[in-house]
Formats: C-alpha cells, sequence, structure tokens
C-alpha cells in the first residue's frame, strides 16, 4: 500500500478579522470595511463611525478608474 503526500497550504491571514458592509449616505454604493476590534466594543457605533468618515468620493472614483470602458484605441505618433 503506498502512502500519499500532501502540502498543506497556509495562507498569511490576520486572525479574528471581522468584515462590516457598509453603505453610503444615499444608499447607492457599498463597500466592505475590514477591523479587529476588541473585547467588548460596541459594533454598531464602530460601523456607523466608519460608515460616516469613509471617503465616498474616492470610492466612485476608484469604481469608475476600475470598470472604465475604452470606446476606441488613438494611435500616437512618437515626435522627434
Amino acid at each position: 500500500m503506498r502512502k500519499s503526500s500532501y502540502v498543506k497550504i497556509q495562507f498569511m491571514s490576520i486572525p479574528n478579522v471581522r468584515r462590516f458592509r457598509i453603505s453610503s449616505p444615499d444608499g447607492g454604493q457599498f463597500a466592505t470595511v475590514m477591523a479587529v476590534l476588541p473585547k467588548g466594543a460596541d459594533v454598531d457605533a464602530y460601523v456607523a463611525d466608519a460608515a460616516k468618515r469613509y471617503d465616498w468620493k474616492g470610492h466612485a472614483e476608484a469604481q469608475a478608474k476600475q470598470f472604465k470602458i475604452r470606446v476606441g484605441q488613438q494611435k500616437q505618433k512618437k515626435a522627434k
């Protein structure tokens, strides 16, 4: 009988990280905030504060840049 061998792959991760999904004040956008909270922390107060201080304008710009649709490519000539 042949013994099977395997390698356990461990990913680097931060223990006790919790993910919170927050929404923008107008309700049109959503973002995920990852945080490690101490024991006994008020989670609702943290999430409310994080949603209030989140940079929604920067988030919208990053999303627009990431999903930008290119209509056509222009050929550029090298200046000599």
